[in-house]
């Protein structure tokens, strides 16, 4: 086993930093492991793929901006695309949920991606939208893209104090690798 992929679990007693299997989960709409945040996060990707593009009146983008966007959008769309299917790939099926909360079987990842982001799907999905909306022109879109960002910004604090109560090196991981944006935040 890579000293970087720690189990939750394991044979004979369970560290300090496991945990024990979890009862029944109660029903979704409870949100007891942050359900809601998914339905608002899935609400997000509707509104970035079928909502508005503008609303009337909305003055269009100046000329020489739209064209450097396109581009900047391209750019930002084709780094998060990948980001974020690394960072699938790295996490591995047994780690992988939409809900913040972790799964019973998961594993602490910090190889791959998680070496430069906390949150590389996250990551590649916030720059993908981003991107989406610069090449779209949209102010609106670019107004959904920020509600994701901010959206998985509040999903990651919740996530992150499960992630710390499962894990004891996750509090120290933390202060090596940015949340969100690569290096940056």
């Amino acid at each position: 086993m890579d000293e970087h992929d720690r189990p939750a679990a394991g044979p004979g007693p369970s560290p300090p930093d496991s945990a024990a299997p979890h009862p029944p989960h109660a029903p979704w709409w409870h949100g007891e492991r942050g359900e809601w945040y998914v339905v608002v996060q899935f609400a997000l990707f509707a509104l970035l793929a079928l909502g508005p593009r503008t609303w009337p009146g909305a003055p269009p983008w100046p000329e020489a901006v739209a064209a450097a966007s396109t581009w900047v959008g391209l750019g930002l769309m084709l780094v998060g695309a990948p980001l974020a299917v690394w960072g699938l790939s790295a996490l591995g099926s047994e780690n992988l949920t939409a809900l913040p909360h972790p799964t019973d079987t998961a594993r602490f990842v910090e190889r791959g991606p998680y070496t430069v982001v906390r949150h590389p799907i996250y990551s590649g999905l916030i720059l993908g939208a981003l991107g989406w909306a610069l090449y779209q022109h949209s102010w609106l879109v670019l107004g959904y893209a920020v509600a994701l960002f901010v959206l998985f910004d509040f999903k990651t604090r919740r996530e992150e104090l499960w992630l710390c109560e499962r894990f004891a090196a996750y509090a120290q991981y933390r202060t090596r690798v940015k949340k969100l944006l690569p290096w940056v935040y």
